[in-house]
């Protein structure tokens, strides 16, 4: 299990808030964290997307050929 420290401001911040919004500093800190991840999360894909278009990985589609397979073009 995880303990951070938090740095006093961060910890002050966080208690303040959980006072205005009469929430849990730990409910808080969850809810930041996982918005906070997933985020990060979704970043790292298209990062490796990417790296693979750049390495010659993947192949590139026309918007059109994209828009003809969904049935959406006009």
């Amino acid at each position: 299990m995880l303990a951070p420290d938090l740095p006093a401001e961060l910890e002050a911040r966080l208690g303040r808030l959980a006072e205005q919004t009469g929430r849990k500093p730990t409910d808080l800190v969850l809810e930041a964290l996982a918005e906070q991840l997933d985020g990060m999360e979704e970043l790292a894909v298209v990062e490796q997307r990417w790296r693979d278009h750049i390495e010659g990985r993947s192949e590139s589609v026309p918007l059109e050929e994209v828009m003809r397979r969904h049935d959406l073009a006009d």
